[in-house]
């Protein structure tokens, strides 16, 4: 799983490491989308309207979604 990220206008894909998700606590199955929103919600904070974006907690930008492989 890969996130994407946009950063000074291109898109990158970050590989998910087991840090990202080490205190994550999952206590169902979840697919790769469900992780994603997980990782959404932990990683990145929303801006309200008029941007309507989630920008990483660390400032690498902004957080548009994940690749599932």
């Amino acid at each position: 799983m890969d996130l994407i990220i946009l950063t000074d206008g291109l898109y990158h894909l970050v590989p998910v490491t087991k840090e990202m998700v080490g205190d994550v606590k999952l206590f169902v199955e979840v697919d790769c989308f469900q992780l994603c929103d997980i990782l959404r919600i932990k990683l990145s904070t929303y801006m309200e309207p008029p941007f309507n974006q989630h920008v990483m907690k660390d400032g690498s930008g902004y957080f548009f979604g994940c690749i599932c492989r």
